[in-house]
């Protein structure tokens, strides 16, 4: 028990002693759409808004839950509503542009 008591503050200081390290990691997000910036939705639009900036979307996806919440796909972006205004617009996934130069 005695070896105990010495070795764990003796421990404590080394540990201490020892210089912090850290590696920084990046990851470029929002980058998916590369150099093509979309025109998105925005919160609070309404279906018809919508609807009239943008056409007519290529899939409707019926409302689920409460409240629910519908789905309108067009080719390169899709909008999520509550109700009927927006609430979200996020761009279609573009396999394997993250990191591409």
């Amino acid at each position: 028990m005695k070896a105990f008591i010495v070795s764990l503050p003796l421990s404590v200081v080394l540990f201490a002693s020892q210089g912090v390290t850290a590696e920084t990691i990046t990851f470029p997000l929002g980058q998916q759409a590369g150099a093509k910036r979309l025109d998105l939705p925005q919160r609070g639009a309404s279906t018809t808004q919508v609807e009239q900036h943008y056409g007519a979307p290529a899939n409707q996806h019926a409302a689920v839950g409460q409240p629910p919440i519908s789905r309108w796909d067009y080719s390169d972006f899709s909008v999520y509503f509550e109700y009927d205004k927006v609430v979200h617009s996020v761009h279609k996934h573009v396999p394997g542009a993250i990191g591409q130069k």
